[in-house]
């Protein structure tokens, strides 16, 4: 039950024990006659509102029944028995009617509007009950107990049991109405304990966890555990699925598989660490549903999919129904109550099927944490969102944090134009520049052509790190701040799903300053925010990459899990100061369109200049991070094509140009 469904519960039962005050006052009971209340003839409203708190709470301390009733506690117990069927987390609400005295005004009947909030359902089981009334000796009214005020003529070898009927979970959309994720044909692979004798069951875990190469002491555990009739899944595996054998798990002593539909992307690994998993609800998740999801449900348990678990699930079904007690079996089961169960809404993404699968297959090879990200300027969607293995299940494309080398002097560019710089400015390109007794170098093999007094435009296409620190008194720490969030690099954007785009220190100066032009030191970017970078200058202003279609994020969505965040190099680079960025200018974005250009017509991504289609811009990255005596590299490029901006991100590699040069080119040629 939802938290809004328990509020409504409690005001409703708050609400009913106000009768008992209300049913004080004397005032006309219906009856054939129409008697008015007297001081000598008592109201039967109290014992009547007194009944009504007792079926909604379970306290029937103060109801006064007649002689023939059980006691308080017995009917206490009797209800408890009844009503256990419907879910702790199910709510009652009685309202008292028009009392209608007996010609005789010796009895009375009252009828009482039942309210059921059941969980999982939207709709209340509501009914009306009879409840007969009576006047003692002394001139009391009392009350006539039955189980038929507990649920529509029941009987007293009746409860009540509650049936769901599971919605048919919503897909996933992608770009062009692609379908990503969809009900698919699996198998379920365990062990059916029916099969074998007790004493052969922990062999026969152990040996089907070894052929899947799961924990066999785990699994085993499980088996043990489980009823004596159970069937104990080991794994779930695509009816399609070749890299297991099938026939080879059948043919253990006491496997079994069970056919069943999921919830599944294309692939096993199509934006998995995105797309999340669905599978049988956690006891987490179920205690946190308040009601709306029970065991046994299946559900979002990570990405996507459990963030807008509540949009992708719909509402189940439910059925009430009078069935026998234990000691009755036997008696017939009559419905008492039905609700159709409504389908969950489709998740709308950017994601392009074609591209996202061209992504994962270049990353298919590469062994360190990876990611592809793509997005299409004009709009800002996401169209792939790519990791590769190396990131062990990370969304190393959109919440990985790393140094962007040089990738960022596409940041720092845009802060020295605003410093007065223009591409053809010359600028100075030594072999080393010292900061504070600190020696910074331009890469191994840089050309000697571009070094000494050069345009902008060369020192920026070659990557010259001398030229960039030599130039950085053009822009402060906050300018850099600045530049990077007016091309996108919002460290406080909320996207509707997990992510990182990007940080720079608010402070830094001498080497801390030097460090962060260049992209190293405490500046981090994700691939997402790269990529976000290339399409703010494509489109000419700062671009807000959009992954979520519908619903539109923070509408309905439940709170998601941002599990594994990648910490990498140093997550503890402060964010730039809050506030708007000043935007990017057409001016500004067709000088730094035209820089990037000069990187693939004459400087480190020349590998570019033939790939098919309209003119490429791109700029390459390498950021060393480790220790002096192990340091290591972090390869990146980053590049514009039409409409089509490219991020592209090794963990570990030679140099962008080297490693993520030729993954880029793949991808853009397809």
């Amino acid at each position: 039950m939802t938290a809004a469904r328990t509020t409504r519960a409690g005001l409703r039962r708050t609400a009913g024990l106000r009768r008992t005050a209300w049913a004080l006052a004397c005032a006309v009971v219906a009856t054939s006659a129409a008697t008015a209340c007297t001081p000598d003839r008592p109201d039967p409203r109290p014992a009547a509102a007194a009944l009504a708190v007792g079926l909604e709470t379970g306290d029937f301390g103060d109801v006064p029944f007649d002689a023939s009733a059980p006691s308080a506690e017995q009917v206490a117990a009797r209800r408890t028995e009844v009503v256990a069927g419907l879910g702790e987390a199910a709510a009652a609400t009685v309202e008292v009617g028009e009392v209608v005295l007996a010609d005789d005004e010796e009895s009375a009947t009252a009828p009482l509007e039942v309210t059921w909030d059941l969980p999982t359902t939207d709709e209340d089981w509501t009914w009306t009950a009879q409840a007969r009334l009576s006047r003692d000796d002394e001139d009391a009214w009392r009350v006539a107990w039955s189980s038929a005020l507990l649920a529509p003529d029941l009987t007293d070898t009746e409860v009540l049991q509650v049936e769901r009927t599971a919605a048919p979970r919503g897909d996933v959309i992608g770009a062009g109405d692609a379908v990503l994720v969809q009900p698919r044909d699996v198998e379920r692979f365990g062990i059916d304990k029916t099969r074998l004798p007790v004493e052969q069951l922990d062999a026969a875990a152990r040996a089907l966890a070894a052929a899947l190469q799961i924990d066999p002491e785990g699994y085993a555990q499980r088996v043990a555990a489980a009823g004596e009739k159970a069937f104990v899944e080991a794994i779930t595996l695509r009816v399609e699925e070749t890299s297991v054998d099938k026939e080879a798990l059948r043919a253990l002593p006491g496997v079994v598989a069970v056919p069943d539909r999921l919830p599944l992307a294309p692939t096993r690994s199509f934006a998995r660490p995105i797309l999340g998993t669905v599978g049988q609800a956690t006891a987490e998740i179920v205690e946190a549903s308040e009601g709306a999801v029970v065991a046994g449900d299946l559900t979002g348990l990570s990405g996507l999919q459990r963030q807008y678990d509540a949009h992708l699930r719909g509402t189940p079904g439910v059925v009430v129904r009078a069935v026998p007690a234990a000691e009755a079996e036997g008696a017939a089961v009559r419905e008492l109550f039905r609700t159709e169960p409504v389908p969950g809404t489709p998740l709308r993404l950017t994601l392009d099927l074609t591209l996202q699968e061209r992504a994962e297959s270049v990353l298919a090879s590469v062994a360190p944490a990876s990611a592809i990200v793509a997005i299409r300027p004009s709009t800002g969607d996401v169209l792939a969102a790519a990791s590769g293995a190396g990131g062990e299940g990370v969304s190393t494309a959109t919440l990985g944090q790393y140094a962007p080398g040089s990738t960022f002097k596409v940041v720092s560019a845009l802060a020295y134009l605003r410093g007065g710089l223009t591409p053809t400015s010359g600028v100075s390109c030594p072999p080393t520049i010292d900061v504070d007794g600190r020696t910074f170098r331009n890469f191994p093999g840089y050309p000697a052509s571009a070094q000494g007094d050069v345009p902008f435009r060369t020192a920026f296409a070659h990557s010259c790190n001398t030229a960039f620190i030599g130039a950085r008194d053009l822009a402060d720490q906050g300018a850099l701040g600045d530049a990077a969030r007016a091309l996108g690099l919002d460290p406080a954007a909320d996207l509707g799903f997990p992510a990182f785009l990007g940080a720079v220190p608010d402070e830094a100066s001498g080497t801390g300053h030097a460090a962060s032009v260049i992209g190293q030191g405490q500046v981090l970017a994700s691939p997402l925010g790269m990529a976000t970078v290339a399409a703010s200058v494509a489109a000419g202003h700062g671009v807000v990459p959009r992954l979520v279609v519908d619903p539109v994020p923070g509408d309905d969505a439940a709170a998601g899990d941002d599990e594994g965040a990648d910490a990498g190099d140093d997550a503890s680079a402060t964010s730039a100061p809050a506030g708007p960025a000043t935007p990017l200018t057409a001016d500004e974005a067709a000088a730094l369109r035209d820089m990037m250009r000069a990187v693939v017509t004459e400087g480190g991504a020349t590998l570019l200049a033939d790939v098919p289609g309209e003119p490429v811009l791109a700029k390459t990255g390498t950021a060393q991070f480790g220790t002096d005596a192990d340091l290591r590299n972090h390869a990146w490029m980053i590049a514009v094509q039409g409409d089509l901006a490219v991020a592209v991100f090794v963990a570990e590699g030679d140099y962008g140009s080297t490693t993520a040069g030729p993954l880029l080119r793949s991808f853009l040629a397809g």
